[in-house]
Formats: structure tokens, sequence, C-alpha cells
């Protein structure tokens, strides 16, 4: 039997990259499909999507203008659009775009084998419920060959952020089996991978019902089971930063030392319109714990501007709140309205030129805090896992430390390569990156 080919594009977060690579899985696994990495040849393109912005919305139907010339030499393709956007836009996508044929959920990947191959026909299918207990699990990721892997170990949301429509999107939270975890790590390992990121929407709430196991014991196991693999871990909620939590990093070296803690507003009165649960002074307290305890740690935040009725000192808040902290670095963006989301049903009253005003604020300042942070990383040696070649000059490499801060090196004579630990002594820096010579 001849197997067609699938080309996954994938947009948006690690998870959306870890659910390609399931969905990869799932379609080989059933002996009919193989996975392409070009659109061309392609009998089925899949665009894997995000939900999460207006944006990342506004990207997938200029992409699908783009595909219909590979519809063009190709009458029998069939193109789908599968994970967040799906499970929002359900059949409308249908009628905003005559080219998709296909629309999975991302907990319907199981029956993507069968739908593809009904789809050939001509035949248009939606697959989008919501699982409370679907996570995976039992299924074989199709990973590209590397060094970092993405590992889920939970999926869903319980917080319903007035604004996020993740809740809506991927469902309630539900997390995997110790058991499973580790038997997918271990096999990483033994595939030859050094570092592996555990995800989750909102990782640190993990929890084993079965065995009774939480996040931070779940990560003390882990640690132990592969002591030569560096352990990272995102996205984490500030509800759910314990003390536990915190310790368990300080406890093992190959548990990086890298936290990424959205906080969104410093404004006492934003937080409690988006319904975070936490208030400012929460968040400073856990960012207290984390500076008391680990000797050495970067950390990394959300940052939402313009959202319903943020005042200047609302926005001057968030600011002051950036330099009490001063974050190595910050995901940033302006508000965008999601429909279906609580927050949808406010007045979006903030405009355009305001919201970008405060956006570029912030982005501002986060470059001078991080530009300053670098500097003072200059003279110190770093052990730097390398990755691959730098984009602008091939003779220099890159990788990244522990604190997950990307590291340029000359490599002028390919005496390193992928997956190798260096010892690089640090020379300059800017905002972004930190460049050096490898340690004598």
């Amino acid at each position: 039997m001849t197997k067609q080919n699938v080309y996954i594009e994938t947009y948006g977060c690690q998870m959306n990259e870890y659910d390609s690579e399931i969905l990869a899985g799932i379609l080989t696994k059933s002996e009919k499909y193989n996975i392409i990495h070009q659109p061309e040849g392609a009998d089925y393109i899949l665009i894997n999507t995000c939900s999460v912005r207006e944006n990342a919305e506004i990207t997938i139907y200029n992409r699908l203008n783009h595909l219909k010339q590979y519809k063009k030499s190709k009458k029998n393709l069939v193109v789908g659009i599968i994970g967040c956007m799906a499970e929002r836009m359900r059949k409308d996508i249908f009628s905003k775009s005559e080219l998709v044929k296909i629309v999975i959920g991302p907990d319907e990947y199981r029956l993507a084998p069968d739908i593809l191959q009904n789809s050939m026909a001509g035949n248009s299918a939606i697959a989008v419920r919501l699982s409370r207990v679907e996570t995976y699990e039992d299924i074989q990721p199709l990973r590209k060959e590397g060094i970092s892997a993405w590992l889920a170990i939970m999926r869903g949301c319980n917080h319903f952020c007035s604004y996020c429509i993740v809740p809506y999107t991927r469902g309630r939270e539900r997390s995997r089996s110790v058991r499973s975890i580790l038997q997918e790590i271990e096999q990483l390992q033994n595939d030859g991978f050094k570092e592996v990121t555990l995800l989750g929407q909102n990782v640190n709430s993990y929890f084993d019902q079965d065995e009774k196991i939480n996040f931070p014991q779940l990560l003390r196991r882990v640690a132990k089971a592969v002591a030569n693999m560096r352990i990272r871990y995102v996205t984490s909620h500030p509800l759910d930063m314990s003390d536990e939590l915190i310790d368990t990093m300080n406890e093992f070296d190959n548990i990086c030392n890298y936290i990424h803690l959205p906080f969104q507003s410093g404004s006492n009165r934003i937080l409690n319109l988006m319904n975070r649960g936490y208030t400012r002074e929460h968040y400073l307290e856990r960012i207290s714990k984390i500076q008391t305890t680990l000797n050495e740690f970067s950390l990394s935040t959300d940052i939402i501007a313009g959202f319903p009725t943020e005042t200047d000192e609302d926005h001057n808040q968030t600011l002051e709140l950036m330099q009490d902290v001063q974050f190595d670095g910050a995901f940033m963006f302006k508000y965008s309205p999601r429909e279906g989301t609580k927050a949808y049903k406010m007045i979006d009253d903030i405009p355009e030129e305001v919201k970008v005003q405060r956006l570029n604020e912030i982005i501002e300042l986060q470059n001078k805090i991080s530009k300053e942070k670098n500097k003072l990383e200059i003279g110190k040696i770093y052990e730097v896992l390398v990755e691959k070649p730098s984009k602008k000059k091939p003779q220099e490499w890159m990788g990244r430390t522990k604190l997950n801060k990307v590291v340029i090196f000359d490599n002028t004579d390919e005496k390193y390569q992928t997956g190798d630990l260096v010892n690089v002594t640090i020379k300059r820096s800017n905002s972004a990156t930190l460049i050096g010579d490898v340690a004598v």
C-alpha cells in the first residue's frame, strides 16, 4: 500500500510543537502516512494553530492564502486546520476559507488517520470535542533529531483568567501519570537528547491523582532518573509557585534555575479584573523567595499592555514592578480581545495608539534591563550546551546556559558539535545575547 505524505506546520507555543509531534506519531503508527518536512509533495497540509491573540489567527489566514498555490498544482491536496484555532473557530473556518477541508481540535488527534483518509473523497470533516481525560500518554511522539525535547506532563487549565482563551480551546486540567512521564524521559535519554522541558499550560499545578504526586515531587523523580540531562519547565502560575518547588530546584544541579513566571500587570486592580487570583504583593513575595533560595537564577515573564480600563497609574505600576524585579527577559503584548472569554464582554476602551505607546514603553524598559543584566555576565564562565551554527555567521555557534541565556562563541575549526558541553568565558553582551570565547 502506497503511503500518503503529510506536512505539519506549527504555530504558537511549545505545547503546539509537542502536539505536532504527537499527531505525527499517531499518523505514522497507522502505517498509512509519511511525515515530510516541506509542503512540496504533500497529499495533506495540516496547520497547527494558536488562538491566544488575534494576530496569531490573522497569520494563519494569510498562510492559507499562500497555500492556494499548492492546491493549484495538486488538485487532490487536502488542507486542514488543527489545534486551538480549530477548537475556537470550529465550522466558521470552512466559511472563512474554502481551502480548508479538515478541522481537528487538540483532544481529537487519535481520529486523524481516519479523518484524513475519508477526506480524500472530497468530504469536509470536523472533530473538536474537548476531553476531561485525554493526555496522549500512551502515544510515542515523532520527534525531530536534536538535543532538546518538549514533554507535556499535563493539558488544559483551570484558572480561567478573564482574557485567556486556553481553557476553552484546551479544556480543564488533567495530568499524565508519573510512570508514563518517567518512561518517556528515560527514552529521550536513551535516544541521545541532552535536555527536556516539561510542559503544561500551568505546569506547576501538576498532580498525579493515583500516586498523589505533586509537581515538586515529580521534578525530584525526573531529576534523579536522568541525572545527566538538563531539566526545564514552563509555564508557571504565581499561585502554584510553592516553597517546595523552589527548594526542589535548589536541590539538583540538573534542574535549570530558569523560571518563567508571568505577572501580566503590576496593578492589583487590573489583576483582579484579569481574574489572576493573586496580588502584586503576593507576586513580589514569591520573587523574594526565589531570590533568597537560589544562588543563581534567571527570570522571565509575560506582560499585557492596555487591558480594559487600564489607567496611566496602572501602567506605571507595571513599569515599577519591572524595575523592582529586574527580569532577564519578557514576552510583551498589547491586549487582544478573544471572543468567548469574560474580558471580551468588557469594553475595549484603551485606544490603539495608547496600547502601542504603553507596549513600547514596556519593551524599551525591558531591553534596557536585559542589556544591563547581561553586562554583569562579562568575565563569567558558563557551561554551554551547544545547539547549532549562528544564523549570521556559520563559523560562530550558539548554545544556552542552564539559565537559558543564549551564548555565541567561535567554532571556526568545528571542534565542537551539537550536543557538546563547552565552557565559555563571556567577553561581550547585548540585550539578547552573550558573546564569548571557549575557556582554555
